[in-house]
């Protein structure tokens, strides 16, 4: 399903909609029959009120794709599992994500609608050089080899982890179709800990740069200074980042993470490198390092 602005492999049929549009939903599937829906698209309840009205009765599952941002903060526990509580009081996003699958739920309470959730943490892909402000881009790594400074929240030190999307694929495809999925949640994450401080020097490494600049700044400073960096930040990725992927792994015995970052993240900075109409440069990005760290400095940091 396309609104048609980018290309699609020639392996896929493509049906063309605005999947906001219910009326040019239902046109665009009049005639097919989906076994399976997969939405990475839904971020408020909304969304899938209109799957709903589309696929209810009409597929056999229903996959949704959440976030592990669902969880309450502090942690309580680490590793995270699926069943810990839900609730995120510091990121809209994250809150919304709760609403859905507190929806979805429902449904299946009542009426036994044939949803799984996954909940993915930070996963990147060739398109992707993760980062703490925004992933989907270069621009992070374009500061890093233009010698511009970056910071790190607090000491560099908080756990995290990081998933290629090839990888994260496997566990995904391994639950489309499974009836013993319908009903039940997943994590799908790399084993993989490192610390922000790793990543960095990782992604440093890959783009061949030396001596990067990285000022460490704690996260309450960072979101008084750039105020858009809470929800990121402490409903995030100032938490540690550490998950428990059992579960996944008794449904999906194949899945198995076994790209370390240190390679994908030399794949990531190789393939943008090679393809610059891609790199998806975000003004954003620079703009939010330039605030905080500026502040940092006037506070004489």
């Amino acid at each position: 399903m396309t609104r048609g602005k980018n290309a699609v492999p020639p392996e896929y049929r493509v049906v063309q909609a605005d999947r906001k549009d219910l009326a040019a939903m239902s046109a665009a599937l009049k005639g097919t029959q989906a076994d399976v829906v997969l939405n990475f698209l839904g971020y408020e309840v909304g969304d899938l009120q209109l799957d709903y009205q589309l696929f209810n009765g009409a597929v056999r599952q229903y996959i949704f794709i959440s976030s592990t941002t669902v969880y309450s903060k502090p942690h309580r526990q680490l590793p995270l599992t699926e069943d810990l509580p839900l609730g995120n009081a510091f990121w809209d996003y994250a809150q919304k994500k709760v609403e859905c699958e507190l929806w979805l739920r429902q449904r299946w309470a009542e009426e036994r609608f044939p949803m799984t959730i996954v909940r993915p943490s930070h996963t990147y892909s060739k398109r992707w050089i993760p980062n703490p402000v925004s992933s989907s881009s270069y621009s992070f790594a374009a500061r890093l080899e233009q010698g511009k400074p970056v910071f790190v929240p607090d000491d560099g030190e908080n756990p995290w982890t990081l998933t290629g999307a090839g990888d994260f694929t496997v566990g995904l495809c391994g639950l489309v179709g499974k009836a013993e999925a319908i009903g039940e949640s997943f994590h799908i994450t790399s084993d993989e800990v490192l610390t922000w401080n790793r990543i960095y020097a990782d992604i440093a490494s890959a783009l061949g740069v030396k001596s990067p600049e990285i000022l460490k700044v704690p996260t309450d400073f960072i979101c008084q200074a750039a105020p858009r960096m809470t929800g990121p930040l402490k409903g995030d990725k100032s938490n540690p980042g550490v998950f428990d992927n059992s579960k996944i792994k008794r449904f999906v015995p194949e899945f198995h993470c076994r790209k370390p970052f240190r390679a994908g993240i030399a794949e990531s900075v190789a393939w943008l490198r090679q393809h610059p109409d891609q790199q998806n440069l975000n003004p954003q990005v620079d703009e939010v390092f330039d605030e905080v760290i500026q502040a940092w400095r006037r506070a004489g940091r």
